[in-house]
């Protein structure tokens, strides 16, 4: 057992003595149109057919991710040309699919280290887009501010053998919390990385926190997340730093050679 589960495991123990846990809901694939109304902002990256991860719309031109999605297996960072969002993906249609403009990963974020407690909270990453996302097509979601979470917690995510529609689970409860990392007992896999956590306190969700990577506490699965509102603002900072503008596609370009660099995507292993 990790250090990081060891110690949210403490927590979770110390929280949860003389007290039962609540009961966790199942996954439900929202496989029909009128399922996925209110939540098409959530998305799948798509990194040139080399993996993909989970993403959410906060802004219509701003994808917020796990920053581990954004680096390759050589903890190289990924050429913007490789990745696509695709809002609202189910069965091979998306709402609204656009390409990628830039990349802010949070510069806490190490990709040569493993899910330890520091990599967890700064495991964040914000990708703009070439074109916005009407409103009209998905809707973006919040972030939640205060301790107020409420009495519940859900995902919305992609993931490994559910690739093509996304999937809810409405209720998950909040374990543990650590340094700023959170512990929840929400059914994670490979491509669930960056999925949003979301909090119910007013009416539609907020996004609590996103999904960094996962393991297994008494039997259950669980994912682990960060304490996000902080992050987001210094990534949003990172960006206006350094803009970038949007190619002419009107213009043809040649490029010299064949190949690229991009090698398959990396996502931490649940309970590794």
């Amino acid at each position: 057992m990790s250090a990081l589960l060891k110690a949210l495991a403490a927590c979770a123990a110390m929280a949860l003595t003389g007290a039962a846990l609540a009961e966790s809901t199942s996954l439900r694939q929202l496989s029909d149109r009128e399922d996925l109304l209110g939540w098409e902002a959530v998305g799948r990256l798509d990194f040139a057919g080399k993996g993909f991860c989970s993403g959410t719309l906060i802004a219509p031109d701003l994808v917020l991710t796990a920053a581990h999605c954004v680096y390759d297996r050589d903890g190289q960072l990924r050429a913007v040309s490789q990745i696509q969002f695709r809002a609202g993906l189910q069965d091979g249609r998306a709402i609204a699919e656009r390409q990628a403009l830039q990349i802010a990963a949070h510069p806490g974020y190490r990709p040569e280290r493993g899910p330890d407690a520091e990599n967890v909270i700064h495991d964040v990453a914000l990708i703009r887009l070439e074109n916005p996302i009407s409103s009209f097509e998905a809707d973006p979601f919040v972030l939640h501010s205060g301790r107020n979470y409420g009495d519940e917690i859900s995902v919305t995510s992609y993931g490994m053998g559910r690739a093509e529609v996304p999937s809810r689970q409405r209720s998950c409860t909040l374990m543990a919390e650590f340094q700023q990392v959170m512990m929840i007992d929400c059914n994670v896999t490979f491509g669930s990385s960056g999925a949003p956590v979301f909090s119910q306190v007013g009416g539609r969700g907020r996004i609590l926190s996103v999904v960094s990577s996962g393991g297994i506490y008494q039997g259950r699965k669980v994912a682990f997340g960060m304490q996000l509102a902080d992050r987001v603002a210094e990534l949003k900072a990172q960006l206006r730093r350094n803009p970038v503008a949007a190619v002419d596609r009107r213009i043809k370009r040649v490029r010299v050679g064949g190949g690229n660099g991009v090698s398959g995507a990396k996502f931490i292993r649940p309970g590794g």
